[in-house]
């Protein structure tokens, strides 16, 4: 019989005996990272089940860092059930895509997210799903085209870049009806401006699904791509949990700690950011150049009425409203002076997504982006302005020396 050896260092160094005592608690979560999942024998093996979060089999299927993490999302959407995507993109379409086959119809706001009319016209098209357009303020013409194949509705609250806002509760009472599944992308309102699962704060009318793009408010450094999918529904998690596993999508640990780290602050950051947002709008109310603005809590707005009945604090909600607007520069400054106007801000930059701490803007042709233009918004060039952290003074004077440049105003 060979005598056993001591192993070599490099086997020590990958095999080592110690493990450090428990007990140990911090203010942060720690942070598992894991692809391989090591089991205590085969018994385990065949045992464990990470579907209900009672054990871990692969890193992709979960860890405690991402457990934790939708747990806590599952409680600030008011959810039993979340998944997370590796984008806010990735979590809308895994949606689709575990609910969709061949024949069916899905029906999409016209002020929908842009990315996700695409995927709908463009891949979900080609796979033999059909898809079609209602009006977002008008929960009769929803109710309308429901068909026989309809099995999925798309919800915005408010709507992408022009940021009306619906009637939630109609436009559910509607696809309930019909028996048709209501999916929301409740980027905008973060958990926080209303309640998707409970629309009427009594518990008896609510949206099916909840996506949420962490990306924005969740993250709030404009530093993570991130996305998940809540439901209170275990039949429904469950059809949403097989079609996520089987695209394969997983979430990186130090992404799900940042979100972690993040979420304490969440309110505050909301808060802050939408009390800016809205003194920067009123003010920009009052300015020659700015046609109409597009902000749900203020009188006037497309859809406001809405919003006041949802989230107005007069009818018992949060009274939040975001830090994201957008305005209408009138019809007779060129494209190419309001692209001044953008080029010529100093602390709003110029890109994509919202939620950080610094102040963004972009310019949109939205006659381009839809089937057909709104009638509710007045000529001109639609500009979106995300408000971020600064002091609301410095932003306020950065609008305005931006207008006197390119506006001569």
């Amino acid at each position: 019989m060979t005598e056993p050896t001591t192993p070599r260092i490099d086997t020590r160094l990958i095999h080592h005996a110690y493990q450090p005592p428990g007990g140990f608690e911090s203010v942060l979560p720690p942070v598992h990272k894991a692809s391989t999942v090591l089991f205590p024998d085969m018994a385990a093996v065949r045992a464990r089940r990470w579907e209900d979060k009672s054990s871990y089999t692969y890193g992709l299927h979960g860890t405690p860092t991402t457990y934790l993490l939708e747990e806590r999302l599952a409680t600030l959407e008011g959810a039993h059930h979340c998944l997370l995507a590796p984008s806010g993109l990735a979590a809308l379409t895994t949606v689709a895509l575990a609910l969709l086959e061949q024949g069916d119809e899905v029906l999409f706001p016209e002020n929908v997210y842009g990315p996700n009319r695409a995927f709908t016209r463009g891949l979900l098209a080609r796979h033999g799903v059909r898809s079609a357009c209602y009006d977002p303020l008008d929960a009769a013409d929803l109710a309308g085209r429901i068909s026989a194949a309809t099995r999925l509705v798309w919800l915005e609250a408010p709507g992408s870049v022009t940021m009306e806002f619906p009637d939630l509760a109609g436009l559910v009472r509607a696809c309930r009806a019909r028996g048709v599944t209501t999916a929301l992308d409740n980027t905008w309102g973060a958990g926080l401006a209303f309640a998707p699962f409970d629309l009427l704060r009594d518990g008896h009318l609510g949206v099916d699904v909840s996506v949420h793009a962490l990306t924005k408010y969740p993250s709030g450094g404009g530093h993570v791509l991130m996305g998940s999918i809540t439901t209170r529904d275990a039949a429904l998690h469950e059809r949403l949990q097989r079609g996520h596993m089987q695209l394969g999508l997983g979430v990186g640990a130090n992404d799900a700690e940042a979100l972690l780290q993040a979420l304490p602050s969440l309110r505050l950051r909301y808060q802050a950011q939408d009390v800016a947002a809205r003194a920067l709008a009123q003010w920009l109310a009052t300015q020659p150049a700015v046609a109409q603005v597009l902000h749900p809590a203020l009188p006037g707005a497309p859809g406001h009425a809405h919003w006041q009945a949802l989230c107005g604090e007069t009818h018992g909600g949060s009274g939040l409203a975001a830090g994201l607007f957008s305005v209408v520069i009138d019809a007779r400054f060129t494209g190419a002076e309001v692209d001044a106007f953008c080029d010529a801000l100093r602390l709003f930059r110029l890109g994509y997504s919202w939620g950080g701490p610094m102040s963004l803007v972009m310019s949109y042709d939205v006659r381009a982006m839809r089937d057909a233009a709104p009638a509710h918004l007045a000529p001109g060039t639609v500009v979106r302005l995300a408000v971020g952290l600064e002091d609301v003074q410095d932003l306020r004077a950065d609008l305005a020396q931006a207008m006197h440049s390119a506006f001569g105003l």
